[in-house]
């Protein structure tokens, strides 16, 4: 069994997102420390972090793959609205100016 990533406390969903992901690409896979949240200030801090772990070594390149691509998607590129010119970081899907949408 050989560890994935490591998520901060904030992204215990996400953790749980990439776990059904690589399920759903017939990678097995678990969560450690998923729970350990609840002894946060109890034991070390970074003890509580939630670890996504891959069962199987063999398959392991292919899990760090699919996740690297995963989080590439996330990455969306800045865009200038067509409507007014603003530009706008690429996690907006319209303008905060005037509402225009990125696809216009």
């Amino acid at each position: 069994m050989k560890k994935l990533h490591t998520f901060t406390l904030a992204d215990r969903a996400e953790a749980g997102l990439l776990k059904e992901l690589l399920e759903r690409e017939g990678v097995a896979c678990l969560i450690r420390n998923e729970q350990l949240f609840a002894a946060l200030g109890e034991i070390p801090f970074l003890e509580c972090f939630p670890e996504l772990w891959v069962v199987d070594d063999e398959v392991w390149p292919r899990a760090k793959a699919l996740l690297e691509n995963w989080f590439k998607k996330e990455e969306a590129a800045a865009w200038r609205c067509a409507g007014c010119g603003e530009d706008l970081e690429g996690q907006f899907g319209s303008c905060w100016r005037c509402g225009t949408s990125r696809n216009a």
